[in-house]
């Protein structure tokens, strides 16, 4: 009956080892039916390895990426959740910091543990709390908050279209949502990001740096993601008939692509309209250049 006992712990402690990425806190083991004696005796032996105080690595000591978040928000206490650019990365709309592990915890609780990042909060909202990839995790809406405190409206843009293309929180949502965070750092520069008679949606970090560059030429908000002479395109001026690709090192490498690119252009072209395609570099590093042209060719086209 004792060895039934034993193995029926066993296996209900490799499957929540396996839910959590590989670890495992000292107090689930003990929650579980181990006695301290057994949990010392695993570690005598090598089948447990400390990560954090009272926090463990099953098997083996190297960890996932996700096993090291769930491993810190585990050594934080069982209300603590995964936050801040860790959130980010863990929900693919940015990425950490410096590196370390950012976990929230309710003031007053959670120990510092080396490598990990806390965070106190006075409160912590049930709406906050999300989990993802079995991960404690702040919801995205919270995540984005937290982020507006310390990112730039440019890397704000590209994050909130990221939340929006992984079905995480459109922006409208996200708009009426931050009502629930006035007064908190971010909040404003959120409000600003999604400004409704500015904010476009875009696919990629390039295409959020050169919308800037367009209105310092003097053009004005443009379409975007538009079907023009059957392609879809970046950029799209139809009062003046002025098309506009942002080139990234990703997708434009190719000789089907740049011969696909080619058959826009010219699509364009044979339709009356005037195409400008800017590569990746002269965005990021030329952006008088690339704000130059812009100027140029709109001055034509707004006098033809």
């Amino acid at each position: 009956m004792e060895g039934s006992t034993q193995q029926s712990i066993s296996r209900a402690a490799w499957a929540l080892v396996a839910r959590q990425h590989g670890v495992v806190a000292r107090r689930q083991l003990l929650e579980l039916g181990l006695s301290e004696k057994a949990v010392e005796g695993r570690l005598a032996r090598g089948r447990l390895h400390p990560v954090h105080r009272g926090v463990y690595a099953v098997g083996r000591p190297g960890l996932t990426r996700h096993g090291r978040w769930m491993a810190a928000v585990l050594a934080c206490g069982s209300t603590a959740l995964l936050s801040h650019g860790s959130a980010a990365a863990l929900w693919e709309i940015g990425a950490e910091a410096d590196g370390r592990t950012a976990v929230s915890v309710l003031s007053g609780t959670g120990r510092r543990h080396p490598g990990v990042l806390v965070r106190r909060r006075p409160a912590i909202r049930p709406c906050d709390r999300q989990e993802h990839q079995g991960i404690p995790v702040t919801s995205p809406i919270r995540t984005l908050v937290d982020q507006a405190a310390i990112r730039t409206a440019i890397v704000m843009e590209r994050m909130v279209s990221e939340a929006d293309k992984r079905d995480l929180v459109d922006p409208e949502t996200l708009r009426a949502a931050l009502d629930l965070y006035r007064g908190e750092r971010g909040v404003a520069r959120l409000r600003t990001v999604l400004d409704r008679r500015t904010f476009r949606l875009s696919d990629s970090a390039l295409e959020v740096l050169f919308r800037p560059l367009a209105r310092e030429a003097g053009l004005p908000e443009p379409e975007t993601k538009q079907m023009v002479n059957g392609f879809e395109v970046d950029f799209y001026w139809p009062r003046l008939g002025l098309v506009v690709e942002t080139d990234g090192l990703r997708y434009h490498r190719t000789p089907a692509q740049q011969d696909r690119d080619l058959l826009r252009d010219q699509a364009h072209i044979a339709a009356g309209m005037t195409p400008l395609r800017f590569s990746h570099s002269q965005v990021k590093f030329k952006p008088d250049y690339v704000r130059s042209k812009l100027a140029q060719v709109a001055r034509r086209l707004a006098a033809a």
